[in-house]
């Protein structure tokens, strides 16, 4: 890959392994995959040691009830917040409707977020554990799979970046990023720049696309030759994959250094998760059609509900009395469940 030259032209495959034009394992999916697996060792181990009130026995279906309230949560989120087209799209392949075309990318981590909150909370519920100290429990747990997500972002050239001020793009920065699929936009500046390139490319194929398969091809001179002729931009899913993998959970593992009341994990959470997107949102590429206040997008309206219910859940935990849970480094002795066992 182009990692040195003057800017990183994508052409990373979607497929870990293709089995057919459509069907294979993705990078997509085997992130959120190792997202969830981080998220299970984690619980496991904070279980074993008493932190918790849930039992080791009881991860996996926490897990279970996470999982879907992702996938469900997530998709919903994207398609009624960015993509609400997907509601009436329907096609003769499997899976004939667009709201179900996960496999094509396309999840909302607030959606992802608000479809945790519900599933937990029944699950919590369900066996009489208080939901606050399981949202917490979860909530601890998600950065690793929020910012692996970020990366299958850029696996999948999604929710790309702003385009680099124009100063930059005559010597665009090692860390900026080309996407072969501009050449095919019919809004392309100046597509007679790229007749040079006819040459290069199968005949039979109709052109500018034959560009871009060549160039995904693994076709080194064809990326070359057309990289001067596109757009630098601003890596912003490895933007949002340091904010809300590595930095979000370095704050939460701050705040809960000690034994907490429950729900105050999951204020940090909101509040933290709102101020670093919206950070980060500044480098993202404005999304078109999407509900918005003067200049602020769906996404950051978002944002700034997280932070305002994480402000009120801090100030109303942090003043409730009851036990304290957790504790990276005081974890103190097995709390007792509501029924007198223990969580181990």
């Amino acid at each position: 890959m182009n990692l040195i030259a003057e800017s990183y032209v994508h052409t990373i495959d979607p497929f870990a392994i293709q089995l057919t034009d459509t069907f294979g394992l993705r990078w997509y999916g085997l992130a959120y995959m190792a997202g969830f697996v981080i998220a299970w060792i984690v619980m496991r181990k904070m279980a074993s040691t008493g932190r918790f009130l849930l039992a080791r026995s009881m991860v996996g279906d926490l897990m279970t009830w996470s999982i879907v309230g992702v996938l469900v949560g997530g998709r919903l989120g994207h398609v009624l917040f960015y993509e609400p087209s997907l509601l009436w799209k329907f096609t003769s392949e499997i899976p004939f409707w667009g709201v179900l075309e996960i496999h094509r990318g396309g999840m909302a981590s607030h959606g992802g977020i608000l479809g945790v909150i519900i599933a937990c909370t029944i699950f919590a519920i369900r066996r009489s554990i208080p939901p606050m100290h399981v949202l917490d429990i979860v909530a601890f747990v998600a950065p690793p799979g929020l910012g692996l997500g970020r990366m299958a972002n850029l696996v999948n050239a999604e929710h790309r970046g702003e385009p680099l001020p124009e100063s930059m793009q005559a010597n665009p920065p090692w860390w900026s990023v080309k996407y072969p699929d501009e050449v095919l936009d019919p809004a392309y500046a100046d597509p007679s720049r790229l007749e040079p390139l006819r040459m290069m490319v199968d005949p039979s194929m109709e052109f500018p696309q034959s560009l871009y398969v060549a160039a995904y091809s693994g076709r080194q001179d064809v990326v070359d030759a057309l990289s001067p002729m596109l757009t630098a931009h601003y890596p912003s899913q490895v933007f949002q994959f340091i904010s809300d993998g590595i930095i979000l959970w370095a704050v939460l593992a701050i705040a809960w250094l000690k034994p907490r009341r429950a729900g105050v994990i999951s204020a940090w959470f909101l509040m933290a998760y709102g101020v670093l997107r919206i950070l980060t949102e500044q480098y993202r590429g404005r999304i078109d059609d999407v509900f918005m206040i003067g200049p602020v997008e769906m996404p950051e309206l978002l944002s700034i509900l997280m932070i305002l219910v994480g402000m009120l859940l801090l100030l109303i935990f942090t003043r409730a009395k009851g036990p304290l849970y957790g504790g990276l480094l005081e974890g103190g002795p097995v709390n007792p469940r509501p029924d007198g066992s223990t969580g181990r």
